[in-house]
């Protein structure tokens, strides 16, 4: 048996070639086996006898091994320099019904692969650490759709150089489907850790972004997380960002095929994002974004900017969206530490519902600006007032600038700082159903136009302004509502009258420290006392109903209470049932012990002006 050397000049789609013989040791099978090499001016080629339509490429140092299956010579071209690999792939995506698979392993410190051509195919990590001191680790020119595979028990680390014109440590010009069950830890050195200038879905790996100058993960047309975990830390900008590829959307289309919307869908998966540069989001989308499961992560620390382009203010966020949100499930935990920070922006409308458990935080102050752009910080609510909104960014909980609807699922809201507000709608907002709890410094619910409660169970605590704060009409339908605001002249339950507008008690049970808007309509009867002590449980019952509440350390100076029938109040009693609103609140609730509250029939209003015409949201914009 002898050993055949093919010297062969490679063209897509011919290799023309000449015999070089070299004996070799007869006996064995060549099976599976590298048993010729092709050559040409800048690559040595392995070939193989396998059947597999799997092109192997080992990275070792300064070079790199390229094998290549006979039966596939004809669609495969290789260019080497070093360990800088260049593949162009030609005539078909599919040999023998299945696409070409580029599986690499082995490690160099000055390696890269570059894989060009017009046809789907793989890309598949097995093992393999690979540093381009010049350029993009992987880079991937061919604009088919790639998957990239990170192969089960294995760890797989990419990084690119500093200094260079890469987009991103690993580049797709097409759509990029990341998938595995291995691990994947990326750093970007130049600009992106991953960039796809198509979209990109996530399924089943452990995908790690250590570093990257820009964002995490960036994008075009539209972004879906279905499953696996990905961690992101030290970017300088957005953790994961997804554009619009062209100039218009075209909208959702059936099974995404060749959709350009911006969107973002998180269906599964665990996401962790922290940023830390100004005005950066954890999760951006440049169209809508809906979350219906999974588990998401996402921290901001940096502080507020300022944006020349729009002449105002603009601070982070854990998620954003240019357009929509929809949240139907999922765990989101959403923390701001920065001035100006919110845990949830959109510039559409927002909707929470079904299995949505939403936890926010925000610690930062109020971000401000001078005429030339300057930026500085206000820790005084009252400071904000001689400053334009373009020109100031307070953080927030939630804050969208059209409708809120939230129909079900729970919301934590906690925010401190200047003009924290916990949920702000531009427009009207309504709720009919889940749990809510919002504790602020500024107003805790707040509603640019009309706002509706109808259901639900809903706790709003302000120490700096109104509980529940419409400017426009307010309307209080049903549900469980406990508001809480700061002493006179703020109410926790307030409405824009000075506008025109009133306050609409018409159902549920009310529980409201601080009283009610003056000139309220009151179609269901209210009653009050001025003797609610601080830290102290009550039990409020109305027909069979029972709600027990623990009342906070300071407040207006009325408590008004409201149901469906003429309410018994008792104080001092011992709660138990099931807790909600964090521990302040038991509904079922049973009471024990306890005095009777005498209560008084309430008609008037407890508090002063709420936001008037032209002030915005919260009386004091």
């Amino acid at each position: 048996m002898r050993k055949i050397g093919l010297v062969c000049a490679l063209v897509v789609g011919m290799i023309a070639c000449t015999e070089r013989n070299t004996p070799v040791d007869s006996g064995g099978s060549n099976t599976g086996s590298s048993d010729t090499t092709v050559i040409n001016d800048t690559a040595e080629v392995e070939v193989s006898t396998d059947t597999a339509n799997i092109v192997t490429i080992v990275y070792s140092g300064s070079s790199a091994t390229i094998t290549v299956p006979s039966h596939l010579l004809a669609y495969v071209a290789a260019e080497q320099s070093g360990a800088h690999v260049t593949i162009v792939q030609s005539n078909t995506e599919a040999v023998n019904g299945s696409e070409i698979t580029y599986q690499l392993s082995g490690s160099s410190s000055n390696g890269s692969l570059t894989l060009g051509g017009s046809y789907k195919c793989t890309v598949s990590l097995a093992g393999l650490t690979l540093t381009n001191p010049s350029g993009a680790a992987i880079n991937i020119t061919n604009s088919k759709r790639i998957e990239f595979s990170v192969k089960q028990g294995t760890v797989n680390t990419l990084t690119d150089g500093a200094g260079g014109e890469q987009k991103a440590c690993v580049y797709s010009k097409g759509q990029l489907q990341l998938k595995g069950n291995g691990t994947l830890n990326v750093a970007g050195k130049t600009k992106h850790g991953i960039k796809s200038a198509s979209y990109i879905s996530v399924k089943n790996l452990t995908l790690n972004i250590t570093s990257a100058v820009s964002d995490g993960i960036n994008c075009e047309e539209y972004m879906e997380i279905t499953s696996g975990t990905i961690s992101i830390s030290s970017v300088g900008d957005d953790g994961i960002q997804c554009d619009l590829g062209g100039t218009a959307s075209t909208g959702i289309t059936t099974n995404h095929e060749d959709e350009d919307t911006g969107n973002i869908y998180i269906s599964g998966g665990t996401i962790n994002v922290a940023v830390t540069a100004a005005a950066t989001k954890g999760i951006k989308a440049a169209g809508d974004m809906y979350v219906s499961g999974g588990t998401v992560t996402a921290t901001t620390s940096g502080g507020g900017a300022w944006d020349s382009d729009n002449s105002k203010t603009k601070s982070c966020a854990g998620l954003s969206a240019d357009g929509n949100m929809v949240i139907s499930g999922g765990t989101l935990t959403l923390t701001s530490t920065g001035a100006g920070g919110k845990g949830i922006s959109g510039d559409g409308t927002l909707t929470v519902s079904d299995a949505a458990d939403i936890t926010i935080s925000t610690s930062g102050q109020a971000v401000v600006a001078s005429s030339s752009g300057s930026l500085s910080t206000v820790s005084n609510s009252n400071s904000l007032d001689r400053y334009s909104t373009n020109y100031k960014s307070s953080p927030k909980g939630i804050k969208i600038d059209g409708v809120i609807n939230i129909t079900g699922g729970k919301i934590a809201v906690t925010t401190t700082g200047a003009g924290g507000e916990g949920i702000e709608s531009k427009s009207t907002m309504e709720i009919s159903g889940g749990k809510v709890v919002v504790n602020s410094s500024d107003d805790a619910i707040n509603a640019a136009s009309h706002l509706t409660i109808s259901g639900g169970y809903v706790y709003a605590r302000a120490t700096n302004n109104d509980g529940i704060d419409a400017n426009g009409n307010c309307y209080i339908k049903g549900g469980l509502v406990y508001a809480v605001s700061a002493s006179s002249p703020e109410v926790g339950i307030d409405a824009n009258t000075e506008g025109g507008y009133k306050l609409y008690v018409q159902g549920g049970m009310i529980v409201s420290i601080g009283g009610l808007e003056s000139g309220a309509s009151l179609s269901q009867s209210c009653y009050s006392t001025s003797s609610w002590s601080k830290n102290t449980w009550y039990a409020l019952t109305v027909g069979n109903d029972t709600f027990a509440f623990k009342t906070p350390s300071s407040g207006g100076s009325t408590l008004v209470v409201s149901g469906a029938s003429t309410p018994t109040l008792k104080s001092g009693v011992t709660p138990s049932g099931t807790a909600i609103f964090e521990g302040v609140g038991y509904y079922p609730a049973s009471a024990s012990g306890g005095s009777s509250v005498s209560l008084s029939s309430y008609s008037g209003g407890g508090g002063g002006p709420g936001g008037g015409p032209g002030g915005g949201p919260g009386g004091r914009w």
